[in-house]
C-alpha cells in the first residue's frame, strides 16, 4: 500500500514527532506499507512566532495538493495541524477520501504559555480539525482519556519504540565531569520547564542537550550547567550512556521518547508524576516520578540500570507500526463501502 504522510515537523528540525515519524516508516515497509512524506522541504517558509526554528510552508496549499496528485496515494496519514497539515486534510475532503491524524503536541498549553488565549478555544480548532479523521492516534491511554475528555472522538493507540541498538549501555562512555551526571535531552522552550531541574541545588554536573528560542536565557541564568547543543546518531547515544540519571521536566509533553532513549541506555529517569512520564515510567525499577524533583532524582541514582534496559527491549518500533498500520483507512476500502 502507498502511504502518503503530511508534516510540517520535518528535518532539520529534531524532535520527537521527526523521529516518531521516521522510525514508523521504516519500520511499516515490512509490513507491505510503502511510505511517502509530504513536507515543507522546498518550498517558501516563514519563521513561527517565538520560535525562529521552526518555519511553515503558509499559503503552499496548492503545492501541497499537487504532490498528493503525483503520488497517487492509497491512503493519507495527517501528522501535524500546521499548513501542510491543513492542505492535504482539504485535498482529501474535496475529493472525499477518508484520512487519518495524529495529535503529537498540546498546542493549547504551549500557546497559554506564550499569550492569554483560553486553552478551551484552541482545543475547540484542534476537535474540529481532527474531527473530520476517520482516526486520531494518540501515543497513550493517558492522552486518550484526556483528549476524549475535550470532546474528540474516534482515538486510538499509536505508542512509540526505541531503537536499542543505537542507544545502548556503553561501557567505556563517560563525559569527564563531576558525577552524578544529570542529562536533560530536548527542545529548549518554555514549555519544556527546564528551569524546575536547573534551579535545583544538587550534587552533580547538570548536562542538557538540544537548542531552542531559550538556550541563551537558560546558558544565562544557569551558568554552571553543561549546555552540549545538538547531538544525533552515536554521539546522542554516547551522551544518553555517560549519564548517572536522565531527567525530565516536561508536564506537556504527550509522550516523551527521550526518556525510552534513556533508559534503552541503561539510564534511570526521573521525572514529574504527569501524563507522559506515567504512561513510559510504568515500572518503579526504571524511574522515579515525584512532585520533589531533587527526591526523584537521588532516588532514580540507586535504581539498576540493567531493569532499564530489560524495560526498554520490549519497546519496539514494529510494534508501534502495526498499532499504526491498523488504523490507516485505505481509500479503496472507503470506495467499497460507499
Amino acid at each position: 500500500m502507498r502511504l502518503a504522510i503530511a508534516t510540517d515537523a520535518w528535518a532539520p528540525q529534531v524532535n520527537g514527532v521527526v523521529r516518531s515519524l521516521t522510525e514508523t516508516a521504516a519500520a511499516l515497509a515490512g509490513l507491505g506499507v510503502s511510505a511517502q512524506f509530504v513536507t515543507p522541504e522546498g518550498l517558501p517558509t516563514w519563521p513561527l512566532p517565538t520560535y525562529p526554528d521552526i518555519r511553515l510552508a503558509i499559503g503552499a496549499g496548492p503545492a501541497i495538493a499537487a504532490r498528493l496528485d503525483a503520488m497517487s496515494p492509497q491512503a493519507l496519514h495527517i501528522a501535524t495541524e500546521g499548513p501542510v497539515g491543513h492542505a492535504a486534510r482539504r485535498w482529501a475532503l474535496a475529493r472525499g477520501l477518508p484520512f487519518t491524524t495524529s495529535y503529537h503536541t498540546r498546542y493549547p498549553e504551549y500557546v497559554r504559555a506564550r499569550a492569554p488565549i483560553p486553552e478551551a478555544l484552541t482545543y475547540a480548532w484542534l476537535r474540529r480539525f481532527h474531527g473530520a479523521a476517520t482516526r486520531t492516534l494518540v501515543p497513550t491511554e493517558t492522552m486518550r482519556r484526556e483528549l476524549a475528555g475535550w470532546g474528540f472522538a474516534n482515538l486510538a493507540i499509536w505508542s512509540r519504540g526505541v531503537d536499542t541498538t543505537l542507544f545502548r549501555p556503553r561501557e567505556r562512555a563517560s563525559l569527564d565531569l563531576p558525577g552524578p551526571v544529570m542529562l536533560s535531552v530536548g527542545r529548549l522552550a518554555v514549555e519544556k520547564n527546564l528551569e524546575a531541574f536547573l534551579s535545583l541545588d544538587v550534587p552533580g554536573t547538570k548536562v542538557v542537550v538540544g537548542d531552542g528560542p531559550q538556550r541563551a536565557e537558560l546558558e544565562r541564568r544557569f551558568p554552571e550547567a553543561v549546555f552540549l547543543g545538538v547531538k544525533t546518531g552515536e554521539d546522542l547515544a554516547a551522551t544518553y550512556a555517560a549519564a548517572d540519571v536522565f531527567v525530565f521536566t516536561s508536564r506537556t509533553d504527550t509522550y516523551g521518547n527521550v526518556m525510552q532513549e534513556a533508559m534503552a541506555s541503561g539510564v534511570p529517569v526521573a521525572a514529574f508524576p504527569v501524563p507522559g512520564p506515567l504512561d513510559v515510567v510504568t515500572d518503579p525499577a526504571v524511574g522515579v516520578l515525584d512532585e520533589d524533583l531533587a527526591a526523584a532524582i537521588a532516588g532514580a541514582l540507586v535504581l539498576d540500570r540493567r531493569a532499564c534496559r530489560a524495560v526498554a527491549e520490549t519497546r519496539t518500533w514494529d510494534a508501534a507500526a502495526r498499532q499504526f498500520a491498523a488504523a490507516l483507512a485505505p481509500f479503496a476500502a472507503a470506495a467499497r463501502a460507499a
